[in-house]
C-alpha cells in the first residue's frame, strides 16, 4: 500500500515550490562543497516550539564550523512559523531553505526540488510526522542515505502512519532515538533493531558559562519551567504543587517561558485563579533570554507527561539551578535522584510539593544537587559530544572517513 502512495505522488503534477527569499538558500544549494565533505541536509517543522527544531539547528550549526560537513537547514513552512527566527538565522548565516507545509504532498515534492539542487549524501527527517515526508522526499530524489531522528517516547501514530514508518525503516540507513528511551520505544513500534541507535541531545553550553561564577545564595529562590504550554506538559501538577507549598508558608514565585495557544493557556489561567496563586503566577510567553531567566533563581521544574530528551532540562543544568523533573522515560536518563536532582512521581502534585518543599526550606540541599547536576550537563550534554555522536554515524552509514 506505500508503495502504490509513492507512486501517486510521483504521478500528481508538480507544484509551485515555496521557499524563503534568502541569499544564504541560493549559496547553500548551488555552491560545491570539497569533495572530502559530507553534503547533510536536516528537514524539520518550522514551528519552532519543540526541541527537534532546536536539535536540528544546533547539529547545523555544529557542522558548519567543522571540517567534515557541509550542512542545510530545511524547515517545513508552519502557519505560525516566525518571520523574524527565519530571519535572525540568515543573518547568523544559517544556510537555510523552506518548503510548503500546506499539504503532504506539496511538503514532499517542495523538498524533492531542494534535494536535486542541494544534491546531500544524507537526509536527515527529524520528528513526527516529518520524518515521513522527509523520508518520501529522499526516496524520490534518490538520496543515497537516509536518517530518521525521533524525539519524544510517545507520538500519534494512528495504523496507517505506523505502517509508512515501518516500510520507510526498511529503506533507512539508521533510526535515532535522542534517548535510550526514545530507542526503546522505536523498537516497541516494530522497527528494526538493527537500524535503530541512540544518540542523546546536547545543548550549546557557551550561553550558560557565566553560571560557574554565580553564588547559589545571591539567586532569587524562584521555580523556573521552560515549556509550551501543551498537552504533553503538566503545568496544572505544578500550579498545585505551587498551591500546597502556600498552604505550609512557602510562597515562591514561578516563571512560566513558553508559547502556547489560547485553548492551552486559558484552562491553566483559570486554574492559578481557582488556587488563588495569582500574585506567585508569571505567564511569559516567548523569551529570548531564558539562559538570564534560570541563573537568576534556584530551581528548575520539568513537570511533563513524557519525554525524549528534555533541553529545557538540561539547560536548567547547565545553569546551576537545582532541578526537579517527573519521572518517566528521558528525563530518568538526565537526573540520577538525589545525587543531581530530583524525581517525583508524575501527575503527584503532593510529591512535587514536597520536592519543592525540600529545596526551598535546605538551600545547602539545593546548592549541593545544582552544582553536581551542572557538572553533569557540562561533561554529557554539550552540543559538540552530541554532533560527534551524528558525524561518526554519518561516516559510519557512508564509508567515509573524518
Amino acid at each position: 500500500m506505500v508503495s502504490n502512495l509513492l507512486n501517486l505522488i510521483v504521478k500528481t503534477p508538480m507544484i509551485q515550490s515555496e521557499t524563503i527569499s534568502n541569499p544564504t538558500l541560493n549559496t547553500s544549494l548551488q555552491a560545491n562543497s570539497p569533495p572530502e565533505r559530507l553534503r547533510v541536509l536536516h528537514f524539520v517543522t518550522g514551528g519552532f516550539s519543540g526541541g527537534a527544531t532546536q536539535v536540528a539547528i544546533t547539529l547545523v550549526n555544529a557542522a558548519r564550523v567543522g571540517n567534515s560537513m557541509t550542512p542545510l537547514l530545511v524547515f517545513r513552512r508552519k502557519r505560525h512559523t516566525p518571520s523574524e527566527r527565519l530571519a535572525e538565522l540568515a543573518r547568523e548565516g544559517v544556510p537555510l531553505a523552506l518548503v510548503a507545509g500546506w499539504s503532504h504532498i506539496a511538503t514532499i515534492f517542495d523538498l524533492v526540488r531542494v534535494c536535486r539542487r542541494f544534491k546531500p549524501d544524507i537526509l536527515v527527517a527529524h520528528g513526527f510526522s516529518e520524518h515521513l515526508w522527509g523520508r518520501y522526499a529522499g526516496l524520490l530524489a534518490k538520496v543515497p542515505h537516509l536518517v530518521q531522528v525521533e524525539h519524544n517516547t510517545r507520538e500519534r501514530y494512528s495504523r496507517w502512519r505506523l505502517l509508512q514508518s515501518r516500510w520507510l525503516a526498511q529503506r533507512t540507513d539508521r533510526i535515532v532515538g535522542c534517548s535510550e528511551g526514545v530507542r526503546l520505544a522505536l523498537l516497541a513500534q516494530g522497527l528494526p533493531a538493527d537500524r535503530v541507535v541512540a544518540i542523546a541531545n546536547g545543548i550549546r553550553l557557551e550561553p550558560f558559562s557565566a553560571s560557574e561564577s554565580i553564588d547559589f545564595a545571591t539567586r532569587q529562590p524562584g521555580i523556573v519551567m521552560v515549556a509550551r504550554l501543551s498537552k504533553q506538559k503538566d503545568h496544572a501538577t505544578l500550579l498545585q504543587a505551587l498551591a500546597l507549598l502556600a498552604e505550609r508558608g512557602l510562597r515562591p514565585l514561578l516563571h512560566l517561558a513558553g508559547g502556547s495557544k489560547l485553548s492551552h493557556k486559558a484552562p491553566l489561567v483559570r486554574l492559578v485563579q481557582s488556587l488563588g496563586i495569582e500574585p506567585q503566577v508569571k505567564f511569559l510567553g516567548v523569551i529570548r533570554n531564558v539562559p538570564e531567566l534560570l541563573m537568576q533563581n534556584q530551581i528548575a521544574v520539568l513537570s511533563t507527561h513524557h519525554e525524549g530528551m528534555p533541553l529545557a532540562l538540561i539547560e536548567g543544568m547547565a545553569a546551576g539551578c537545582a532541578v526537579i523533573a517527573s519521572d518517566v522515560p528521558g528525563v530518568r536518563e538526565i537526573i540520577q535522584n538525589n545525587v543531581d536532582g530530583l524525581l517525583v512521581q508524575a501527575k503527584n502534585a503532593q510529591a512535587l510539593a514536597d520536592a519543592l518543599e525540600r529545596l526551598l526550606r535546605n538551600p545547602s540541599d539545593a546548592k549541593r544537587l545544582s552544582r553536581a547536576g551542572q557538572q553533569k550537563a557540562l561533561l554529557e550534554f554539550s552540543r559538540e559530544r552530541m554532533n560527534q555522536g551524528y558525524e561518526n554515524l554519518f561516516m559510519q552509514i557512508t564509508g567515509a572517513s573524518i
